[in-house]
């Protein structure tokens, strides 16, 4: 990609839906990628193209997504690009609002890459939530560059760029080593029974990523598989030292009565703990009620007690609306139509307009207001009822 275009360096933008990845890739590249807060809104890669200090850069914004456990096409394509499509540069963009949940990703990611930049963006929200974060201390704390920035602000964006351009002059000299999670014993245990034999099957360019190919094994995931098959011709399923070393940890967790499930709760577990820990090391909450009226909500409308009358309450006004509500406002539109019929043909007659046209915009639409309140009343009761379940 990078010879194709004749660029010095490809960058990958990753991040969770909603926290301005595209907004920053739109402003850096000149381009308008269409932007949206649904998660999978972004379901392939997006390239671009920016320069900086007299480099040229390619961007890619890869779709947004909660994690890289490959639950989805949108996980598997960050995944693999991440992992095999070789990019100089990784750069995270989490919500300077909700830290916390945005370091899941984070913590995934630096286990498969090893020159990444985090980019903590919506520092503007966060001022107004009275959040503080202490960005030095999470640079110390993850062991790689962070910056802050918002996205609308082209000064933050320059120093995005300014620090992804040392990353980069940087990346042969191993300035920055990302930090890695250490989960529990047990799962160091397992990791370290297998990661060799992963190790010594990769190519030197990718050995790397033994401890997170460690991981998926022993998470299971399927996916992985056929992965590193199609990107490094490396065969799992078939690898009789691979096999055997799995089939070894599986016995020895059946005789501690322990499981690949408790193994994966574990590294779930983990992430969450160390990604709270940060939290709270690293943000500085001036008004810790900030959401409270949200939360507060919040319990009402999903609790046992209240959620589902509420929900009852909710279906029967879409009801009332698709069946009888919206005719009163299709109601009044034909009679205000109706009222201003001969005003409208006078004016028509006096402009000489074809009969053509006469009959098409005035007899035909009037007609259709009062015939189609049934027609607009269902649209209107399914429009509202859409965006209630969505």
């Amino acid at each position: 990609m990078k010879k194709l275009h004749g660029l010095d360096y490809t960058i990958a933008f990753a991040g969770n839906p909603n926290v301005g990845k595209t907004s920053i890739f739109n402003n850096l590249t000149g381009m308008h990628q269409h932007t949206g807060n649904w998660p999978g809104k972004t379901v392939s890669n997006a390239y671009g193209k920016c320069s900086y200090n007299g480099k040229n850069f390619l961007l890619v914004d890869l779709p947004g997504t909660y994690s890289l456990m490959s639950n989805s096409s949108e996980e598997e394509i960050a995944r693999d690009y991440i992992c095999f499509g070789n990019p100089d540069l990784c750069v995270v963009v989490v919500d300077a609002t909700c830290l916390e949940r945005n370091l899941n990703l984070v913590f995934q990611i630096l286990e498969m890459s090893l020159n990444v930049v985090i980019c903590v963006n919506l520092l503007d929200e966060a001022k107004k939530k009275s959040i503080e974060i202490n960005l030095e201390l999470l640079s110390d704390l993850l062991g790689v560059p962070v910056i802050g920035t918002i996205a609308n602000k082209p000064k933050t964006l320059k120093k995005l760029l300014s620090v992804i351009s040392s990353s980069l002059e940087n990346k042969n000299n191993n300035l920055t080593i990302p930090s890695k999670l250490k989960y529990s014993p047990k799962v160091e245990e397992c990791i370290s029974m297998i990661e060799e034999s992963i190790k010594s099957k990769l190519p030197d360019e990718k050995q790397y990523l033994s401890r997170w190919i460690s991981l998926k094994l022993l998470d299971e995931n399927i996916s992985i598989n056929e992965a590193l098959k199609s990107n490094l011709h490396m065969d799992i399923d078939n690898d009789s030292d691979i096999q055997e070393k799995l089939n070894q940890i599986k016995s020895n967790l059946n005789d501690e009565a322990s499981s690949i499930t408790s193994i994966r709760d574990s590294i779930v577990s983990s992430i969450v703990s160390e990604a709270e820990k940060i939290r709270e090391k690293t943000c500085i909450f001036a008004n810790s009620k900030y959401n409270l009226k949200s939360r507060k909500i919040d319990k009402i409308l999903t609790s046992k007690k209240f959620g589902i009358p509420i929900m009852i309450v909710f279906l029967a006004v879409i009801f009332w609306i698709t069946i009888a509500g919206a005719n009163y406002p299709s109601s009044l539109l034909s009679n205000m139509f109706g009222a201003i019929q001969d005003k409208l043909l006078i004016v028509f007659y006096n402009l000489h307009i074809p009969e053509f046209w006469t009959n098409l915009l005035i007899y035909r639409y009037v007609s259709n207001c009062n015939m189609g309140r049934l027609s607009y009343a269902s649209s209107y009761g399914y429009f509202l009822s859409t965006v209630y379940f969505a």
